[in-house]
């Protein structure tokens, strides 16, 4: 997934301008203000890369005042004292802030919060078992995950999450909000859940971790039933055994397939485009376009399906 995308938009960062390079000394002052003394500037080069490929490569433009106040915005909020911040943790907050400016599903992942999604593409995570985006300013559940503390507790697809242990999650991005959700298995959480047609509720959950099983099949009659949860690393190799059981068991009889991909919580692209191929005949799956002028990449379909033309009904969300 994640070569698919930098490959996908990754460019020489034009020169900045006159313009951009005053906005970028004017967040070099207040990072100065506010961090401890360092002779070392890794950190500013890190925050101006970051900050050039924002400029050259996000999908449309953005100005640089935009940016370079959402990455002062970030430093403001940490509400610290002059000289008193570690310069890793001012440009972490500084990028959070710019990048959950751009939109609700871009943020900027340290390298351990990278790690821990590479783990939970794998399967295995800890948490809740919740998928969440932001509307509104708040936290929206987009699925609970199967056999999770989150399922098991009732939470629904299309609940708001607005307090996290009493603490409120108005207004913060994405990548904040999904901080404070995360902990230790075994350690409790308490939430506020805003339903439609309910008062707001609390519900306490304990902390797990979290197994994802991306697929699940049985037969009803002649017809395959195939679950798809989550596009994890296993997701096609998955599928692959379910339709093979699935003809093993039925022979002659089968007739078709249903693949249920209701609440799927998403996952690795490359999976996706896999899972696509695997039932496709022939055609573009997808093709993926940046602001830049160079040819979008396509991602096409190899001919042949793993059902062999049996015709497969898709059950999706509203």
């Amino acid at each position: 997934m994640f070569s698919h995308v930098t490959n996908a938009f990754r460019t020489d960062a034009p020169p900045l301008s006159a313009s951009s390079t005053r906005e970028l000394n004017r967040f070099k002052t207040v990072y100065q203000r506010y961090a401890k003394p360092d002779r070392d500037s890794k950190q500013l080069i890190h925050f101006e890369e970051a900050y050039r490929r924002v400029r050259a490569s996000y999908v449309r433009e953005v100005t640089d005042m935009t940016l370079i106040d959402s990455a002062i915005k970030g430093i403001e909020e940490l509400q610290a004292t002059p000289s008193s911040v570690e310069p890793p943790q001012l440009v972490e907050a500084a990028l959070d802030s710019m990048m959950g400016s751009l939109d609700p599903h871009s943020s900027y992942l340290n390298p351990q919060e990278l790690r821990e999604l590479q783990t939970s593409t794998r399967g295995e995570f800890g948490g809740l078992g919740i998928e969440v985006t932001m509307e509104n300013g708040l936290v929206k559940i987009v699925s609970p995950i199967e056999g999770t503390p989150a399922a098991r507790a009732n939470l629904k697809s299309g609940d708001f999450i607005s307090h996290v242990d009493g603490r409120s999650l108005k207004g913060k991005i994405l990548i904040h909000a999904v901080r404070e959700l995360r902990g230790p298995p075994g350690s409790d959480v308490v939430l506020t859940i805003q339903r439609k047609g309910s008062r707001p509720f609390t519900v306490q959950i304990e902390r797990a971790i979290i197994h994802v099983r991306a697929v699940r099949w049985r037969t009803e009659g002649d017809i395959g039933y195939v679950r798809l949860a989550r596009f994890t690393e296993s997701a096609t190799r998955d599928l692959f055994k379910a339709v093979e059981n699935i003809r093993h068991q039925l022979g002659p009889r089968l007739k078709g397939y249903v693949l249920d991909l209701r609440n799927n919580a998403g996952g690795l692209l490359d999976q996706s485009l896999s899972v696509s191929d695997a039932l496709l005949h022939k055609g573009m799956i997808v093709s993926v376009r940046g602001r830049a002028t160079s040819p979008a990449q396509v991602f096409d379909a190899a001919r042949g399906d793993i059902t062999y033309g049996k015709p497969v009904v898709v059950l999706i969300n509203g």
